[in-house]
């Protein structure tokens, strides 16, 4: 038996056929553990059909379920100091928003475009978790504050995509100034008599619930959204005491009045659309009237 023939060349063949299989051709499902195709997720908006579990979204492809027709005007942000600290734990701070950048194709957490919603011109921001936890630094909360400024300069409501894990460390007292920071221009929008809309997604935590996050004329959750400012293991260590099933998700807070609604996200773009014009007073579409057909002769 030639070892050669038999054992090396098959080997060497089924190397150089083997077709590389994506990394995300399936999802699973955190709730069920459920293995679901990714290409059925994505065209369910990345919600899982069976657990209806909502995944975390880019802030592009939030934006493009948002406006009509998948399109908008991404505004220019302000520069702001890359390093101010010059900070460094077990990386430097300037490598890990070189890695952040690559990952996301953003600059920082926050994207803020201008658009149609269902033919209202509208502004909206988003927070991107994947761009180091969605974390609150100068150039997240220069983002917010641009947003809503431009909102208020254009006459138009502003809608915000909360999506963090709190400030960000690596800037220190500069991150926790962005608060009020944002606070002030969130009554800029106010004072402007336009409305200020808020989405909390999973999951809100930290110092952005501390400030723009919960200060919406209308709060919105997404189903299932952990919302708060510590963490359910922080609390219960503080307070010795087990936390009641399902504290601070999204349903828990809708029953003691801490958000308006919770809204499934494939009702989330007419829900918007509706708020938008019944608190700018806009008129809405015209009525569709479907007539009788006439009766065959």
């Amino acid at each position: 038996m030639n070892w050669i023939s038999n054992f090396v060349r098959p080997k060497i063949r089924n190397m150089l056929n083997r077709r590389e299989t994506p990394e995300n051709l399936w999802i699973k499902c955190p709730d069920t553990g459920q293995l679901v195709f990714f290409k059925d997720v994505e065209a369910n908006q990345f919600v899982i059909p069976n657990s209806n579990h909502h995944m975390r979204i880019s802030a592009n492809v939030r934006l493009k379920l948002l406006f009509d027709g998948g399109t908008f005007d991404e505004i220019a942000l302000p520069e702001v100091p890359l390093d101010p600290l010059k900070f460094r734990d077990e990386r430097r701070y300037v490598d890990r928003l070189k890695d952040a950048r690559a990952k996301t194709g953003m600059q920082d957490a926050v994207m803020v475009a201008f658009g149609q919603l269902d033919g209202l011109p509208v502004v909206a921001g988003v927070q991107d978790f994947d761009f180091m936890g969605g974390s609150l630094g100068m150039a997240a909360a220069e983002a917010v504050i641009t947003g809503l400024e431009t909102a208020a300069e254009r006459g138009t409501p502003f809608i915000m995509f909360a999506a963090s894990g709190g400030a960000r460390m690596q800037e220190g007292i500069l991150s926790l100034m962005q608060l009020p920071r944002t606070t002030i221009a969130v009554q800029v929008l106010r004072e402007a008599k336009q409305p200020y809309i808020v989405v909390l997604t999973n999951p809100t935590t930290g110092g952005v619930t501390a400030s723009y996050a919960m200060l919406g004329d209308v709060q919105i959750a997404e189903p299932g959204a952990l919302i708060g400012f510590a963490g359910p293991r922080v609390i219960e260590q503080t307070i010795r005491e087990k936390l009641p099933e399902g504290f601070q998700r999204a349903e828990y807070l809708k029953e003691h009045g801490m958000v308006d609604m919770v809204v499934h996200r494939h009702q989330l773009r007419p829900m918007l659309a509706q708020l938008c014009r019944l608190l700018t007073k806009a008129p809405g579409p015209a009525p569709q009237i479907n007539l009788p057909l006439p009766a065959p002769a």
